[in-house]
């Protein structure tokens, strides 16, 4: 949302941004991608970020040896990417990140309304829109007119909902626990700011450290897991962390700091990302498992690409449905290869290939660059990733007992719940079209 107002501000427009709350806050998501920086610093807010973050080299990934039945681990460092512009990002909390983007926001012109809740948005006519919120400085429900709105409401996706566009991920559902500690043990050197990401039998675990010296830590699970919860959420996220006993020895000494939270399904995608006189951005538009800390990029990325998608629509309407129409198929191209890999994440075959990697003609820099944020238009990267995926499949053949039953596992913890809804109103059909 920052990301777009901030831009559009500065090609000319008069922006307002509606922020529910108010910053800081608590948000999840504090692992940076490569890809972010150059954003970032097109945004002006890099040298800030580079002070409350600290340097990720890379993402190491953890798994049980079955024959030592000790943690073995793998490395894959962003320097060894196909793409190498940026050899690293930052881990940050996002309460400060987002403050950043905020205060960045309102400093290039755009008029912020903090504690101010969007109750609905109308659309009137074609190039008008109302939208009816609630300050927190009047008794009575305000409304103010835009040529076009940005729905950037995260999972809440405000428009997604009220035009019955948001339905659930068919393919993917899982739910996670997580929270901040304290002396939590890190890895030493440059790896110190590394996140480490570690499977187990119901999903896998994050370690994410932070500038601060704390460390968030996290549990992604099979909602059919989670309906065996007792006690409370912190019980029940120390219980679950104790079946790895490498992150028990790094948590010997770990104490929370905040409230152990909880998220309940939250893969979800919707049928458009935009309309006549509106467009979905980020979580507005789609959420996938956050494995590999796509969501912060793929919502800024959007955003700086959906601006100028914006500006030419609105200087001719004419074009509006085919740019935009582009803009979606390339955001859901990205998505895509995402979720290729998210979708197969707690596989048998995707834990032996991490495992063991192999840069046979620069597979493995392929897959460091996928996890960098590199999966737009770099056509090296997928070619190899095209590879990558009959390398996948060639395993999955050779150990298809597994294989099926991890697939059949995974079926069974996958909802479908399509949001068939009633049809719009005719405002709203017109929106659509």
């Amino acid at each position: 949302g920052t990301t777009a107002a901030t831009l559009l501000t500065r090609k000319g427009y008069r922006v307002a941004l509606f922020e529910k709350t108010q910053h800081p806050r608590f948000h999840i998501g504090e692992s940076l991608l490569p890809k972010n920086l150059p954003i970032l610093d097109r945004l002006g807010v890099l040298d800030k970020i580079k002070k409350i973050g600290i340097i990720k080299h890379g993402a190491e990934f953890n798994n049980i040896d079955p024959l030592t039945k000790k943690n073995h681990r793998t490395t894959f460092y962003f320097k060894n990417a196909l793409d190498c512009e940026y050899p690293y990002a930052y881990e940050v909390k996002r309460s400060e990140f987002d403050q950043i983007l905020f205060d960045n926001c309102r400093s290039s012109g755009a008029t912020l309304f903090s504690n101010t809740k969007v109750n609905d948005v109308e659309f009137v006519q074609a190039g008008q829109v109302k939208v009816h919120y609630k300050s927190p400085d009047s008794d009575e429900e305000q409304s103010l007119e835009a040529r076009f709105i940005i729905d950037a409401s995260g999972r809440d996706s405000l428009l997604s909902r009220k035009l019955k566009l948001k339905e659930k991920n068919p393919d993917h559902q899982s739910s996670a626990l997580f929270g901040h500690f304290s002396n939590v043990k890190r890895r030493p050197g440059e790896d110190e700011g590394n996140i480490s990401i570690y499977w187990f039998e119901h999903g896998w675990f994050w370690l994410i450290p932070l500038s601060d010296g704390s460390m968030s830590v996290g549990a992604v699970c099979w909602p059919e897991y989670l309906k065996n919860m007792t006690g409370s959420t912190e019980e029940f996220l120390w219980q679950t962390l104790s079946m790895n006993d490498d992150i028990m020895d790094r948590m010997a000494e770990a104490k929370p700091l905040s409230e152990i939270r909880a998220t309940g399904n939250f893969a979800y995608t919707s049928k458009k990302m935009y309309g006549r006189d509106f467009m979905l951005l980020g979580d507005a538009f789609a959420f996938v498992d956050p494995v590999f800390s796509s969501g912060v990029y793929l919502g800024m990325s959007a955003a700086e690409q959906a601006i100028d998608i914006i500006d030419q629509s609105l200087k001719n309407p004419q074009q509006a449905a085919q740019l935009s129409q582009q803009l979606e198929n390339r955001i859901r191209a990205g998505i895509n290869e995402m979720c290729w890999f998210i979708y197969r994440f707690t596989t048998p075959v995707i834990q032996q290939l991490f495992m063991n990697p192999r840069n046979t003609w620069q597979v493995e820099s392929a897959v460091i660059s996928m996890l960098a944020g590199d999966i737009f238009d770099n056509k090296e990267v997928k070619k190899r990733l095209k590879f990558f995926h009959f390398i996948y499949y060639s395993h999955a053949l050779r150990m298809l007992p597994g294989t099926i039953k991890s697939w059949l596992k995974r079926r069974k913890n996958v909802v479908v719940n399509f949001n068939k809804g009633t049809m719009p109103e005719d405002h709203i059909k017109d929106q659509l079209d």
